[in-house]
């Protein structure tokens, strides 16, 4: 792999052994996948942020990293909301650690918005053919089908690399030939709502890491591309996805259609809302996986407007979007569900003293079986807000 005269110096060691160990990491992956040379990237988002995925080991390593980032950074969902913790019920052991992960990052010049939705945020814009290094995994799946960004599905140690160095290694995703669509998936009913985060949830398993072109009937929103993305990365691993004449790529290439194609019929949108049907009553119901955008916060507040929640209900989005939006946070809270920033029922142990959750997440509903040991069963926002127990104030 080509390295500039900087960068080789960067390698030797010259700039110190924080620079030197991450662009070893960025020449490492650019050796096993490729890799011409390094390229700059504009932004990064960096996973490895809660203490429940990364523990002391992880908080060991990025407190003994020196230096600053050269591009704008932020990171991944935290394990608890930063500011009201204790109302999750966070322990002050596993708090004072997360704390302490935050300021890590934090002395890097790292962001402390902890969000897997960069793109809401302001400083943040990503346009079409942009390179950016960036690692969870519905971010990404957004990045590169939604905007048309261009970006791997980066671990957590190669963003922070790419975030101090401000390049990555110029193999996959960040390559014309690897964007194209290789098997299709024919969608023959109309869908609306949650009913992409199931399509995601089906497909995904079927087409594991392979890039996916949909050919359907209406046209999805930018919220439903968004669920379909996340969802398809967790029950596989999709990192792009087109949509035919939909999605910037697809529209301005006019892919040649694969030979190998899916059919998806209604039926099996239906069935994933019969996963776990049998739990009658959900504990806590959540929504936001990924984080809530100010469209879906309206939708919600409209939807609890003069009403009252029986159960524990998070509505997760970005710090940032909620502070944008006081007026719709208080008109949800004011139903009694809680609009939890900073985090998410997956990477939170929060999650883990419940016995059963409705959510409203394909993503959510492929992890946290796993990764929480709890029963989810997945509903609609409408559904999720029934199930939480609506009692009209009137």
């Amino acid at each position: 792999m080509y390295l500039t005269a900087e960068e080789e110096k960067t390698l030797e060691g010259e700039y110190g052994r924080s620079l030197q160990k991450a662009i070893e990491i960025l020449v490492a992956l650019g050796d096993i996948y490729g890799a011409d040379r390094l390229i700059p990237v504009k932004s990064a988002q960096i996973a490895g942020v809660s203490y429940k995925t990364m523990g002391d080991a992880g908080l060991e390593w990025v407190s003994d990293l020196e230096g600053k980032v050269k591009i704008p950074s932020i990171l991944n969902p935290a394990g608890m909301d930063i500011t009201r913790w204790k109302e999750m019920g966070i322990d002050p052991v596993f708090a004072k650690k997360q704390q302490d992960i935050i300021e890590a990052y934090s002395k890097l010049g790292i962001q402390t918005k902890c969000t897997c939705t960069p793109y809401y945020l302001e400083g943040f814009d990503v346009k079409l053919d942009d390179h950016i290094a960036w690692s969870e995994s519905s971010a990404v799946s957004y990045a590169n089908s939604v905007i048309g960004a261009r970006t791997n599905r980066e671990g957590g140690p190669s963003a922070l690399s790419a975030a101090l160095v401000g390049k990555t290694a110029n193999y996959g995703y960040h390559l014309d030939e690897m964007r194209e669509p290789v098997i299709a998936v024919e969608v023959d009913c109309n869908l609306s709502g949650s009913d992409y985060g199931a399509l995601g949830y089906v497909i995904g398993k079927t087409v594991g890491s392979r890039v996916p072109i949909f050919y359907m009937k209406n046209e999805p929103s930018k919220d439903e591309m968004k669920s379909l993305g996340a969802a398809l990365a967790a029950s596989g691993a999709v990192a792009l996805y087109h949509i035919e004449g939909i999605t910037p790529e697809a529209a301005r290439n006019k892919f040649t259609k694969p030979d190998e194609i899916i059919p998806v019929e209604r039926g099996q949108i239906d069935e994933v809302y019969e996963t776990n049907r049998d739990i009658l009553s959900s504990e806590i119901v959540t929504v936001g996986c990924p984080h809530c955008s100010p469209e879906e916060l309206e939708k919600i507040a409209l939807l609890v407007d003069g009403k009252k929640l029986q159960k524990e209900m998070w509505v997760c989005t970005a710090r940032e979007v909620a502070e944008r939006y006081p007026d719709l946070v208080q008109r949800i809270e004011k139903s009694g569900a809680k609009v939890v920033c900073d985090t998410c029922m997956v990477v939170s142990p929060a999650t883990n003293k419940y016995v059963s959750i409705t959510v409203n997440s394909g993503k959510a509903l492929a992890y946290v079986p796993s990764m929480c040991k709890v029963a989810a069963k997945y509903a609609s926002i409408e559904d999720c807000i029934k199930e939480a127990g609506v009692i009209d104030e009137d």
